[in-house]
């Protein structure tokens, strides 16, 4: 769900070469569920092999990544470890919104209405244990870099990218700059065109929103970010506080710059400040990150043995990992 910050946010179009050379931190959730909901045949079916093992978020990475690579982008995804306690709510509130959605999908193929089907089954995407252990597999087999965050991705990407392990960190939502993620890409994975109402397609630039310009914008500090999102609602409170909006908690934060006082003044149904210590203080990790060698039996052993690709195809994008991949031996500060 992410915090709903968008319309206070000013964010710039990146052109491909402005990421060149440069490295950046992907929340591996984050583009794994989109790749499962929009990989799709269409009826909304997702991709799947002979053995009905679904095969969506496979098919991006091995689209995607090596696209990025020829941009001389280098990908560092990151995967989830222990969420937080205080996120079960959300959790819950998306299991009963992908179980409304298969219903209607349901319900949608038996009146034999493709369009609605298509629709509602990308609303009900999930990601097994088994997929994103084996989309870490193929990532590691193609030579490149992956972490496990001790807790949420998100803040593991900023943590990375204040340490300047990264350029910048990879997301859709804004949580990132709760977590004190300096530099937020959005679109980076996401295909390079979207349909639209007519048939008609529109290209897809990254963009790129940088903290500093954000909290200088909005005349606020980091901790003061955060309080605003509380305000409107997190991962760890989902809707925050009835008829407060982002321009809202703005001007309360201008008028009033006592946290307490500024809930205390409110009719709230969770604890603000263990909200805003978890955003402060959630377990992250210092890390080193090692490029590995392009094992192309363990891609093909992976996509081609186990999952039915075609192997002409995936000799096809073999052939551009070769030209693109960073080599063990080189440094990784050419990528930063």
């Amino acid at each position: 769900m992410g915090v709903k910050i968008s319309e206070l946010v000013d964010k710039r179009d990146l052109k491909w070469d402005e990421l060149s050379g440069k490295s950046l931190a992907v929340d591996a959730s984050n583009v794994l569920f989109q790749f499962t909901s929009s990989i799709r045949q269409a009826d909304g079916t997702p991709l799947m092999d002979s053995n009905g093992h679904v095969t969506s978020h496979l098919v991006g990475l091995f689209s995607r990544v090596p696209n990025l690579l020829q941009k001389g982008i280098t990908p560092v995804f990151v995967f989830d470890g222990q969420a937080p306690a205080l996120k079960e709510k959300v959790r819950a509130i998306r299991r009963g919104q992908k179980e409304k959605a298969q219903e209607r999908y349901t319900k949608a193929l038996l009146e034999e209405d493709e369009e609605a089907a298509g629709k509602y089954s990308k609303q009900f995407s999930y990601i097994t244990g088994d997929m994103f252990s084996e989309a870490e597999e193929l990532l590691q087999a193609m030579g490149l870099p992956t972490v496990q965050a001790p807790s949420e991705a998100e803040a593991q990407c900023a943590y990375m990218a204040q340490k300047k392990v990264v350029w910048g960190s990879v997301s859709q939502d804004y949580d990132s700059l709760l977590f004190g993620a300096p530099k937020l890409v959005l679109n980076l994975t996401l295909s390079q065109k979207r349909k639209i109402t007519g048939g008609r397609h529109v290209l897809i630039a990254p963009y790129l929103i940088e903290l500093k310009d954000v909290l200088e914008k909005l005349q606020l500090t980091q901790d003061q970010l955060i309080v605003l999102g509380i305000l409107i609602g997190t991962d760890y409170n989902p809707g925050g506080i009835h008829g407060i909006g982002p321009k809202k908690a703005l001007k309360l934060l201008h008028q009033e710059k006592d946290f307490g006082k500024i809930f205390s003044s409110l009719e709230t149904d969770f604890d603000w400040k263990e909200i805003f210590e978890t955003f402060k203080n959630i377990p992250v990790e210092d890390v080193r990150l090692h490029v590995g060698k392009m094992d192309v039996e363990k891609i093909k052993e992976i996509l081609v043995d186990r999952h039915d690709f075609t192997e002409e195809r995936v000799d096809q994008t073999l052939e551009k990992l070769k030209t693109t991949v960073v080599k063990p031996k080189e440094s990784l500060k050419k990528w930063f």
